[in-house]
């Protein structure tokens, strides 16, 4: 495996408003006739065959990119050489509501959307879901798959088994702190409130992004939290920002705030510190002793999609784990293919074998124990919660 550079990769952004995550809730809860698509309406007339193309929709700097010229895709390059398949990768996706804002007005019409691909954060990858908006995949074209994905994210609750989604990368949503300005270390999510941390705390502004950790401070069992658990950390969150302990809310800015020294300690994503890490040594990812949230981003075939064997071809290509392996090197997140960190831990480059020791590439299996899927936030839920959740952020 050759030497490859580590890039940041800022996590995907959050919910900021109610807008998107109301329309989204009212659709699937409401029960609008046109939303809904039933299982025999969702295939399209499949041109894989003779047709070797299909087109990709991801976030920006979500794929390994060439040193020396970085409008080349060294993984995806080697995937159309080996196929045959042209790969139209578009870098279009900002903002998971922004996204279902453009593509829903096709599929609940039951239109084709120009997109054979697409990955988005697996809380909206339950709304196309549930809306019948995604193709099952067919597992006879990704053995890949069958035998290397991560056996803790096979079966969230919101799709058991994996069977219209594939994970591109995971995550956690944990806490991040520098240790050196604290003093101390951290090991639980109480400790975010100590008094000498007043007004140098941020949290995640993104209801999805945020709830669950808090809850499992909370002792709470986040995959199968109830409303009154969420309601409980609403009222403790707003009586600490009443008390002027949480400084802000924030999107991906955290970073910022706690490279420049104004926050001491946050909720923060294991990517983003990794690569904080690499400037500032001091800065430390803590999974707390209660726990921490394991998330992903998805691949998925929307419906009427008119080249899916290929696209099932492609996932499948992403989860050999040499392939896997030259991809985690990049992005740094929590690999779905646990077999790709031998291939990582045998790389000649010193820096490229050490991410194979990394726990927050590699989760080990006393991390692995802390670690949980939270139940996703119902669509009859959704309305409700996002407007308390951001009547105290502020959005």
């Amino acid at each position: 495996m050759r030497s490859l550079s580590r890039r940041s990769v800022p996590r995907r952004s959050l919910l900021r408003a109610l807008g998107g995550a109301a329309a989204v809730g009212g659709l699937a809860g409401c029960g609008v006739p046109a939303a809904y698509v039933a299982p025999g309406d969702r295939a399209g007339a499949d041109l894989s065959a003779t047709d070797k193309r299909l087109s990709w929709a991801n976030w920006p700097l979500y794929i390994d990119t060439d040193d020396e010229d970085e409008s080349r895709r060294p993984t995806l390059e080697a995937f159309e050489k080996r196929t045959g398949i042209a790969v139209d990768y578009v870098e279009e996706i900002n903002d998971n509501d922004e996204f279902f804002g453009k593509i829903s007005p096709a599929l609940m019409n039951h239109q084709q959307t120009g997109r054979d691909l697409v990955v988005i954060s697996d809380w909206m990858c339950a709304r196309f879901v549930r809306l019948g908006w995604v193709q099952e995949m067919d597992r006879a074209n990704q053995p890949n798959v069958t035998a290397h994905l991560d056996p803790q994210l096979r079966s969230p609750a919101f799709d058991p088994g994996r069977v219209y989604t594939v994970p591109w990368q995971s995550g956690i949503t944990g806490i991040a702190y520098n240790r050196r300005k604290v003093g101390r270390e951290i090991r639980h999510v109480s400790d975010l409130w100590a008094d000498d941390l007043k007004g140098r705390v941020t949290l995640l502004s993104g209801l999805d992004e945020a709830f669950a950790l808090l809850m499992q401070g909370n002792g709470v069992d986040v995959t199968r939290w109830t409303a009154d658990d969420f309601h409980e950390i609403c009222d403790q969150v707003e009586s600490r920002v009443r008390g002027g302990h949480v400084r802000r809310f924030t999107g991906n800015d955290y970073i910022k705030d706690l490279a420049g020294g104004d926050v001491l300690a946050c909720q923060a994503y294991s990517g983003d510190v990794i690569q904080l890490q690499a400037d500032d040594p001091d800065i430390e990812f803590v999974v707390p002793e209660e726990g921490a949230e394991l998330w992903s981003e998805s691949l998925m075939i929307p419906d009427l999609a008119r080249h899916k064997t290929n696209a099932e071809r492609l996932v499948d290509y992403y989860y050999d784990p040499e392939v896997a392996a030259e991809l985690a090197a990049w992005v740094n997140y929590v690999c779905p293919v646990p077999a790709a960190r031998e291939i990582l831990a045998s790389a000649k480059d010193k820096e490229t074998a050490a991410l194979a020791e990394d726990p927050l590439i590699f989760p080990d299996d006393a991390m692995r124990g802390r670690l949980a899927i939270a139940r996703d936030i119902t669509s009859e839920e959704r309305v409700g919660f996002a407007k308390r959740w951001n009547g105290i952020v502020g959005l």
